[in-house]
């Protein structure tokens, strides 16, 4: 009779065990879509406050690995060289710290063969601006009429770069004819693969 009764109760046991891990599991996979969705929202809050238009957007995959989703927006929904405002946005599927953001950053810029004589303090003023990102934050650029920067981070302003230059050197990343992923820069001009 007693090893009855222990049986039920490992039973008992191990069925609250599992409802637990449900209910675990399923917390998560709602904490999952409360983020995707709020970062969705973001997204379209910070769009239509610029009443901007989707140009075109990319994915980075890395080997087996998806990196981050891109969309670039513009007043009219079509780019041409120096368009403002101009919004490029990225939302990032993996965590990355800031100083290799900023690393990767000045690299393309080595491998585009890029040496602008502000780069420096330009990489001074981004290690002040940016912070690390977790799965599904957005980092987003905004170019103004005056060729401003500003960096968000879901939504929430960053800082700006006030040098004119910069931005148009940072953007040139994704969107320069001498850029490092030419598939991307095509994916995100709203270009169909040739």
């Amino acid at each position: 009779m007693n090893s009855i009764l222990q049986e039920k109760q490992k039973f008992r046991r191990s069925r609250t065990g599992v409802f637990a891990l449900m209910l675990l599991t399923s917390l998560a996979v709602a904490d999952e879509i409360l983020v995707k969705k709020a970062a969705a929202s973001t997204l379209e809050k910070t769009t239509e406050q610029f009443e901007l238009q989707k140009v075109g957007e990319a994915r980075l995959k890395f080997l087996f690995w998806s990196v981050y989703d891109s969309a670039l927006y513009t007043p009219t929904g079509q780019y041409n060289d120096g368009v403002r405002p101009l919004k490029l946005e990225i939302q990032y599927l993996l965590d990355v710290k800031a100083d290799a953001l900023l690393e990767r950053t000045l690299m393309e810029w080595s491998d585009m063969g890029r040496d602008h004589p502000r780069k420096d303090s330009w990489r001074t003023e981004l290690a002040t601006i940016w912070k690390d990102i977790k799965s599904g934050d957005v980092l987003s650029l905004e170019l103004d009429d005056e060729n401003r920067s500003t960096f968000r981070h879901n939504g929430e302003l960053l800082g700006h770069i006030e040098d004119p230059e910069f931005g148009q050197e940072f953007v040139d990343i994704w969107l320069s004819e001498d850029c490092t992923r030419p598939k991307i820069r095509q994916a995100l001009l709203g270009q169909s693969a040739s």
